[in-house]
């Protein structure tokens, strides 16, 4: 039960249709995707991180529960989408995660270089929760 409850508390009441349509994401990622997922499961983060990731009505690209972080992968079409976009990470803020962007074109020129900004988010909030009152 213990089990069931952290995973709900993982996934933020994730609508369960939302599931199946990760799963089919993780199944048929975008070359920026697969890219960086190739890259982040060979560095290691020192914390799991997800992809295709459910969160509420949404699906992040990726995911890092343990310091609440969203990876997401703007395509070529963002700035038709910077409304959606940037009323989907309000939601995800009022969970306190972190959203960070990466345009396909970065992740595919410059991969390493985006690693390392994940690298050093993760660095930065692990500071911020380490450095929190304990309630």
């Amino acid at each position: 039960m213990k089990k069931r409850a952290i995973e709900r508390s993982m996934f933020y009441n994730a609508y369960p249709d939302i599931f199946r349509k990760a799963e089919y994401l993780r199944t048929h990622m975008t070359e920026p995707e697969k890219l960086l997922w190739e890259h982040l499961r060979k560095t290691n983060l020192g914390y799991r991180i997800k992809a295709q990731h459910p969160i509420e009505k949404f699906i992040a690209d990726f995911y890092c529960h343990k310091v609440r972080l969203v990876i997401e992968i703007d395509g070529t079409n963002h700035e038709q989408q910077r409304e959606y976009d940037d009323n989907r990470t309000a939601e995800m803020e009022k969970y306190e995660i972190t959203v960070i962007r990466f345009t396909n074109k970065e992740v595919m020129d410059n991969v390493e270089k985006v690693v390392d900004i994940i690298k050093l988010k993760i660095q930065e909030l692990i500071n911020k929760y380490n450095a929190a009152p304990n309630p």
